[in-house]
């Protein structure tokens, strides 16, 4: 059983790495207070499923200004045969002072009528003893992007497995008459297709029904937007997973989500699998229109 206590300077990126952590298998908590780190130890070590074999504890400040009970509880976890190391997440004064500036967050230890670069020093100075003990120091001054703490974390703690998540793409179809879906990361309007819609024959029908489907490849519009969407799909999916994105949310949108989304979406579920990622297909509304 292994055991990470992140610990670290406020606005370094502790919560992100416990969530990173989290994606690649372990179990997370956020803020647990030192002493009842061996007590969830040894639940831990008495669960059989696996769930916890693999844990990630959050300690920080928060939980008081001394930190011999959470040394006390690393050893106590150690003692119990589990692997426990500490994860020491730092970042420049000045890193920190723009985090909390752009994210409008208090810092934990400011007072009042005392400045944010104080707080962040007079943390640092009280965090001394923990870098010291760490067995990991992540500088996170240098990362640009979570994904570059991503990345380091997986090289740290993946022990040359390949623990990354899965990157999946969702396809739903919707009308927009019922609203857009609010899990969407493209919102692909089709109304500028033909709309089956007014055909009699193919009123009741839907866009999986193969009548559908000639009906809109009729015309030259279908064919122009599946070569576009394939050609982005194809540049933009690779980059989304190197980003660290661990799902897609594609919505194709008509007016009442029950021909021209659904064959469009079906259409570029279709083109996902082909580029090889696992991709669920979804038709919100479909049947609306035909109860």
């Amino acid at each position: 059983m292994r055991f990470v206590i992140i610990s670290g300077l406020s606005g370094a990126g502790k919560s992100k790495a416990g969530e990173f952590l989290e994606d690649i298998g372990f179990y997370t908590i956020d803020n647990m207070p030192p002493a009842l780190m061996p007590r969830f130890a040894e639940l831990a070590k008495s669960n059989t499923s696996g769930t916890y074999d693999r844990v990630a504890l959050v300690s920080d400040i928060r939980g008081g200004h001394s930190f011999e009970a959470l040394f006390q509880a690393m050893d106590e976890i150690r003692d119990m045969g589990c692997e426990c190391k500490l994860l020491f997440l730092e970042a420049s004064v000045p890193t920190v002072i723009a985090r909390y500036k752009e994210t409008r967050r208090s810092h934990p230890l400011a007072a009042a009528g005392e400045g944010l670069e104080s707080a962040i020093i007079r943390e640092k100075q009280l965090l001394e003893p923990v870098r010291v003990r760490a067995d990991y120091i992540l500088d996170s001054t240098q990362f640009h992007t979570t994904a570059q703490l991503r990345i380091a974390l997986l090289e740290m703690f993946s022990h040359g497995e390949d623990t990354r998540p899965v990157f999946t793409v969702t396809v739903q179809s919707f009308g927009y008459k019922y609203g857009i879906p609010l899990d969407g990361d493209w919102i692909m309007d089709v109304r500028f297709l033909p709309n089956p819609f007014y055909i009699t024959q193919l009123r009741r029908k839907t866009g999986l029904d193969q009548e559908v489907v000639d009906y809109l490849n009729g015309f030259a519009a279908t064919g122009e937007f599946c070569a576009y969407m394939e050609q982005m799909l194809r540049f933009l999916l690779p980059l989304y997973e190197e980003e660290g994105k661990t799902n897609l949310v594609i919505c194709m949108g008509c007016t009442g989500g029950q021909h021209r989304s659904v064959a469009m979406a079906h259409a570029v579920a279709e083109m996902v699998e082909r580029l090889g990622y696992p991709v669920s297909e979804t038709h919100r509304d479909m049947n609306r229109e035909r109860k």
